[in-house]
C-alpha cells in the first residue's frame, strides 16, 4: 500500500518544515506503510521496515549507512544495498521509534525515504533535474574555458602578449567558479561528510583532485611569476568535471533500467482510486482509506488496488507478475481479480475483499524487496576490497607527488591529481549487484521471482536438474478416476471425510479430493476436524466429529500412502490415496494425473543445455516411471520419502554434481534447501512458505530452462564486469603515476569505467536475441 510520508534528509540540509513533520514516523498507524510486524504487538513488537536511501553512490556509502543504523539502540539488524539504494531495518518498537534511526542516518549525511512513499518519485525527478542543470553548467563553462585556453596551445612565441595571456587566464578562472561552486557541490558535500566522520569514501579522491587543481591554477593566475606560474589547468578541470557528471548522469539512467527494474515492478498500485460514496457517487480517494467491502470503479489502464470480485462489467486483465500468465485473462462479472493486475478492457466495479499484506501481490513485493537488498558472494568480496583500495589510492597519489616533486613541482601536483581521479572502485562495487538486480527484474517480468540473488550464481553452474512429480511435472491438482470403499460405507461419506482432512493441506492429492467434493456437493463436508497432524511425504492423521451428532464423540482417521494407512497397494499405475480408521481400511481413491503440456519440451530444452534430468517422487515407482517416460526422463525413481530424496540428493552432490531441484515448495522443503539452486512451482503455494531460490508463478515449466540461460548470461556478464574493473585500474594507475595520463583524460576514464559496467549489466534487462 502506498502513502505519503515525510522525507528525512541529512541533518545539515533537511528543510525545517520536513523535520517538524518527523513525528509522523512515530505514529504506529504509519508503520505498515513501509514495513510489517514480525512478532508481538504492533506498538511494542519487532518490526521490519524497507526504506530508500538518498545520497548513496557506492559500497562505502552503504557500509556507512549500515554502521549508523546498527549503532542505534533497538535496531537489531540493517542491510543496505548500494545498487538498489534500499535498506532493510529490523527494530524493536518497544525500544526505539523510526524517527530515531531516521535521524541517525541523517546525521551520517544521508537521507531516508519510506519505501512506497508517493513523494519518492517526485523527489527523484527533482534530483534528476538538479543533476541535469549541473551538467549543463559544467558543459557550457567547459566550452568557454576551452575557447580561452585554445590560443595558448597554438600561439607561437611573440604571437600573444603577456597581458592578453593573463586576461584569458582571468576569464577562465571566472568561468571555472560556477563549475566549482555549483556543478561540483555534490562531490565536496560528500567528501566533507566523509572527513567529518573520519572515513574515506568514493568522492573524497575526486574532491581532492578538483580542489588541488583549482588551487594550483588559481595560484598561477594570481602570481604568474611564482613557482607554479605556468601551471594553469582550468580547461582540464572543467573538462574533467563535465565528463564525470556525464558519466554519473548516464549511470543513473542505466541504473534505473537495471536495479530500477525491480522498483518498476514493485510500485504497480495506483496512488488513488474511485470509491462508491454513501450518496451513490464515485469519489477518488487514497488507497490507505480503503476497507474491505468498499465498491471501487477501476478504469482501463489502472491497476487493481486490492483483491476483490467484479460486481459490474466485463474486462480482461494483465496478471503476468502475479500468475505468470503472459496473455490477457478474461474477467467477467462475478470473477475474482487480484491486486497489482492491470485492467486492460473496460471500466468495472469491484468489491474489495483483501487489502495490503493479505494480498498475493504483497507477498510478491516482499520477496522482491528482500531480493533487492541481498548481497551475493561476489558483491560482498568486492565491497571488502573497496575500502582498502581507497586508502591505497590516496597513498599512491602522495607517493607519486613525492617522486615527481624534485624534478617538476607543477607536474608532481597534476600527477597526484590524475592518480586520485583515475582510480575508482565504483566499477568494482557495481559489477555484481547491477547485473544481479537487472537479471532479477527480467526474470520477474517472465513470471519467475528470485528469492535469493546468490541462487543466480549457483544456478549458472548446475549440471543436474531433479524434478518432483506431483504438482511439478504434472498439473497442480489431479482428478479422481475411481474410488473403492469398505462394505457398508457409501462413497460420498468416505469422500466427505477425505475432503474434511484434505481442506487443511496444500498437497495436490488433498486438493483433488476437496475439488471432487465441491464438484458434487455445494455444502462443506459434514465433519469437523478436531485434531490434525500432517506427516510430510506420508499423509494426514486427524480426529473427526460428525456435525449432526448429538455427542462429542470423535473418530480417528488416517489418509495417505498405502504404507501410512497400513494397507496393501492396489495393482495400478495411478496415484493412490487411501483412507483408514481404527477398524482398518476405509476407502481408496485412484487419482489420474495429467502431464503438463510443456513438460516434454522443457526436459528436452534442459538436456539441450547440457544438463542431466532426473525424477524423484514419493508416489509408487510404476507411476513415477510412467510419468518420467512420458516426459522424456530416463532416470525416474518412485517410493521416495522426503528423507530418501534428501539422501539421494546428497549422494549426487558427493559425486561432484551441482544440482537444481524443482518441487512444490512445501513438501519438498528439506531437499529444496539442500540443493545448490531450487525452484518452487508457486501457483498454489503461500509465497512466504516457499523454501526455494526461485518461485515460478505460473503453470509453465518453460520458465526453468529460460532461468538457467539467464543465470548463465548473468554470471558471464558479472565476470566481464569484474575483469573490466580490475583491468582498468591495473592499466590506468601505472599510466597516471608515470605522468602519461592528464587530468581530463583521467576524469573521462573514471566516468567511463562505471558507465561500462552498468551498461553491460543493462543488457540483462533485455531478452536474448533468440527470444526476441
Amino acid at each position: 500500500m502506498q502513502a505519503t510520508l515525510p522525507l528525512v534528509q541529512p541533518a545539515f540540509s533537511a528543510p525545517a518544515e520536513l523535520r517538524k513533520e518527523q513525528w509522523l514516523l512515530d505514529d504506529p498507524a504509519e508503520w505498515p506503510v513501509f514495513g510489517r510486524c514480525l512478532e508481538g504487538e504492533n506498538q511494542t513488537g519487532l518490526w521490519e521496515s524497507q526504506v530508500l536511501v538518498e545520497g548513496m553512490h557506492c559500497a562505502a556509502c552503504a557500509l556507512a549507512v549500515e554502521v549508523a543504523l546498527t549503532r542505534v539502540p533497538g535496531v537489531q539488524a540493517a542491510e543496505v544495498n548500494a545498487a538498489s539504494r534500499r535498506a532493510r531495518i529490523v527494530w524493536s518498537a518497544a525500544v526505539v521509534k523510526p524517527s530515531r534511526w531516521f535521524d541517525a542516518v541523517g546525521a551520517a549525511g544521508y537521507g531516508l525515504v519510506p519505501a512506497g512513499d508517493l513523494l519518492a518519485c517526485a523527489r527523484r525527478r527533482k534530483l534528476a533535474r538538479q543533476a541535469l542543470w549541473r551538467w549543463l553548467v559544467a558543459g557550457f563553462c567547459m566550452m568557454q574555458v576551452m575557447m580561452y585556453a585554445y590560443p595558448a596551445y597554438i600561439a607561437r612565441p611573440g604571437d600573444m602578449t603577456p597581458d592578453v595571456a593573463q586576461l584569458l587566464r582571468w576569464a577562465s578562472w571566472m568561468l571555472t567558479l560556477p563549475v566549482l561552486l555549483f556543478s561540483c557541490a555534490p562531490f565536496f558535500r560528500s567528501a566533507w561528510r566523509d572527513l567529518r566522520l573520519r572515513r574515506i569514501g568514493m568522492d573524497l579522491p575526486v574532491a581532492l583532485g578538483i580542489a588541488i587543481t583549482f588551487a594550483v591554477s588559481t595560484a598561477a593566475t594570481f602570481d604568474p611569476g611564482g613557482v607554479l606560474g605556468h601551471e594553469v589547468y582550468f580547461d582540464s578541470l572543467t573538462m574533467f568535471v563535465f565528463f564525470l557528471l556525464t558519466g554519473r548522469w548516464m549511470e543513473t539512467r542505466l541504473r534505473d533500467r537495471t536495479a530500477g527494474a525491480l522498483d518498476a515492478l514493485i510500485h504497480r498500485l495506483p496512488e488513488t482510486i474511485e470509491r462508491l460514496d454513501s450518496d451513490g457517487r464515485f469519489v477518488r480517494v487514497a488507497l490507505r482509506r480503503l476497507v474491505p467491502g468498499d465498491v471501487l470503479r477501476v478504469l482501463p489502464g489502472e491497476a487493481f488496488p486490492a483483491d476483490g470480485t467484479v460486481l459490474a462489467g466485463d474486462t480482461s486483465v494483465d496478471e503476468a507478475l502475479l500468475t505468470g500468465e503472459s496473455r490477457p485473462v478474461p474477467r467477467p462479472c462475478g470473477a475474482r481479480v487480484l491486486a497489482g493486475s492491470h485492467n486492460l478492457g473496460a471500466a468495472v466495479q469491484v468489491r474489495v475483499e483483501s487489502l495490503g499484506s493479505d494480498t498475493r501481490y504483497a507477498g510478491i513485493v516482499a520477496l522482491m524487496e528482500n531480493a533487492a537488498l541481498q548481497k551475493p558472494r561476489l558483491a560482498r568480496l568486492a565491497d571488502r576490497v573497496a575500502k582498502p583500495f581507497l586508502v591505497m589510492v590516496v597513498a599512491s597519489a602522495v607517493a607519486a607527488a613525492a617522486i615527481w616533486w624534485h624534478s617538476d613541482p607543477g607536474k608532481a601536483v597534476m600527477v597526484a591529481v590524475a592518480v586520485l581521479i583515475v582510480t575508482c572502485p565504483c566499477a568494482l562495487s557495481l559489477a555484481t549487484p547491477a547485473a544481479m538486480l537487472a537479471s532479477a527484474g527480467a526474470l520477474a517480468r517472465d513470471g519467475v521471482l528470485v528469492r535469493n540473488l546468490q541462487g543466480l550464481e549457483a544456478l549458472a553452474s548446475v549440471d543436474t536438474v531433479v524434478f518432483d512429480k506431483t504438482g511439478t511435472l504434472t498439473r497442480d491438482t489431479p482428478r479422481i478416476d475411481r474410488a473403492y470403499t469398505r462394505q457398508g460405507v457409501r462413497p460420498g461419506d468416505a469422500l466427505g471425510m477425505a475432503a474434511a482432512l484434505g481442506a487443511r493441506s496444500l498437497h495436490p492429492a488433498a486438493r483433488a479430493l476437496v475439488n471432487a467434493w465441491n464438484a458434487q456437493f455445494r455444502l462443506p463436508p459434514p465433519w469437523d476436524v478436531v485434531q490434525l497432524t500432517e506427516y510430510a511425504g506420508s499423509g494426514l492423521e486427524g480426529r473427526l466429529r460428525w456435525d449432526a451428532g448429538a455427542d462429542d464423540a470423535t473418530r480417528r482417521v488416517r489418509m495417505g500412502s498405502p504404507a501410512f494407512c497400513g494397507v496393501a497397494p492396489l495393482q495400478t499405475g495411478m496415484t493412490q490415496v487411501h483412507l483408514c480408521d481404527d477398524q482398518g481400511w476405509l476407502a481408496s481413491f485412484m487419482l489420474a494425473e495429467d502431464l503438463r503440456e510443456d513438460a516434454a519440451a522443457t526436459v528436452a530444452a534442459i538436456e539441450a543445455q547440457g544438463l542431466r534430468v532426473r525424477l524423484l517422487s514419493g508416489d509408487r515407482d510404476a507411476a513415477a516411471k510412467d510419468i518420467g517416460a512420458r516426459a522424456g526422463i530416463a532416470i525416474a525413481q518412485g517410493g521416495c520419502t522426503p528423507e530418501d530424496k534428501l539422501r539421494l540428493l546428497k549422494d549426487l552432490q558427493s559425486t561432484g554434481r551441482h544440482v537444481a531441484m524443482v518441487g512444490d515448495g512445501l513438501n519438498d522443503g528439506p531437499v529444496l534447501a539442500q540443493a545448490h539452486a531450487s525452484f518452487a512451482m508457486g501457483r498454489g503455494v503461500p509465497l512466504a512458505q516457499a523454501k526455494a531460490d526461485f518461485i515460478v508463478l505460473g503453470d509453465s515449466l518453460a520458465a526453468i530452462p529460460k532461468a538457467v540461460a539467464q543465470a548463465r548470461r548473468t554470471l558471464r556478464i558479472v565476470k566481464q564486469n569484474l575483469w573490466w574493473a580490475a583491468g582498468y585500474n591495473a592499466l590506468c594507475v601505472p599510466l597516471a603515476v608515470a605522468g602519461w595520463l592528464p587530468a581530463w583524460l583521467a576524469g573521462l576514464g573514471m566516468a567511463a569505467s562505471s558507465l561500462v559496467v552498468v551498461a553491460n549489466a543493462a543488457r540483462l534487462a533485455r531478452a536474448p536475441a533468440g527470444d526476441r
